[in-house]
């Protein structure tokens, strides 16, 4: 009598998983104790090239051993090798956040809602140009499972400003992050150390970024507020002699800004690499603790 073969068909939701569990394991060995089901067909069925990557290397392994190098498909998986590793190892690092933070987020690992995120998010991931954009949608992935400081809709919204912001927007956040009331000289030197001409295209860019951000709703100009939370209106100086010459410069260094609410809720998951138990009272909160590295995590 022929052994029976009780494992699941490839091309079966569980013979996927499987699969796709023993090529990351080759990559990672590290991986934790368990990455749930759901969370991984959510996160890899939104990569396109993921499943293409598994039909080749099962189509390389049945046919004769003396595929040529230069085979096309050869080369095609060499490439998507290299990428399999960062979204192992970025599923690696999100699978031990889960263990730190333990059993109470199975619930939410399970939930739609979340699994929902995790194909935006990872959509996201695939189509970032650089690690530090990957390691933003990591954190956020994670700190989503860990943490509801805000709602799935505001969360979503934040996967969207990954999509949208550039490296140099998150350059001006980080700033703004750890020298709140930073005026705009105050940024671009910290950010640059040296003054360009207020015609240079450098300037140009400068003034792009901060009026992206602001009008984003991502960072403001600081003002004073009632016990109650409201902005208190600025009362318009009256000018005295003659009106300058000179337009204001992108330098400005009067004004200082400040992270919105919803710009210290960004920092928390996307920027922060640590899930943070954040009590209600604090809600808006900025994170305690944490420095920004090179890599832009704080």
């Amino acid at each position: 009598m022929n052994d029976t073969d009780n494992s699941p068909p490839v091309d079966s939701d569980d013979g996927r998983i499987e699969v796709i569990k023993t090529e990351i394991t080759k990559l990672t060995p590290s991986t934790g104790r368990r990455f749930f089901d759901k969370f991984l067909l959510a996160a890899l069925g939104s990569i396109p090239w993921v499943g293409g990557f598994l039909s080749t290397m099962a189509s390389l392994k049945t046919e004769a051993g003396d595929v040529k190098a230069d085979d096309m498909r050869t080369q095609w998986l060499e490439e998507h090798q290299r990428k399999m590793r960062q979204l192992a190892g970025t599923l690696s690092d999100i699978g031990g956040r889960f263990e730190r933070i333990g059993d109470q987020i199975d619930e939410r690992l399970q939930s739609e809602d979340y699994l929902n995120l995790v194909r935006k998010a990872f959509r996201t991931w695939d189509q970032a140009d650089t690690e530090d954009k990957r390691k933003s949608v990591a954190n956020l992935v994670a700190n989503a499972a860990g943490t509801r400081l805000c709602s799935d809709d505001v969360v979503r919204l934040f996967i969207d400003w990954l999509n949208l912001y550039h490296e140099a927007h998150f350059a001006v956040i980080r700033t703004i992050y750890q020298n709140s009331g930073a005026t705009r000289y105050d940024i671009w030197m910290e950010i640059h150390g040296q003054i360009v001409r207020e015609n240079s295209a450098e300037a140009d860019l400068f003034k792009l970024l901060i009026r992206d951000l602001s009008t984003g709703g991502v960072i403001r100009q600081e003002r004073e507020t009632t016990v109650s939370g409201q902005f208190l209106r600025k009362h318009p100086r009256l000018s005295r002699g003659r009106a300058p010459s000179t337009m204001e410069s992108a330098f400005e260094d009067t004004k200082p800004y400040v992270l919105t609410a919803l710009g210290r809720q960004f920092v928390h998951y996307a920027m922060t690499d640590a899930v943070r138990r954040i009590e209600a009272g604090s809600v808006g909160a900025q994170p305690s603790g944490g420095t920004v590295g090179s890599s832009g995590m704080i």
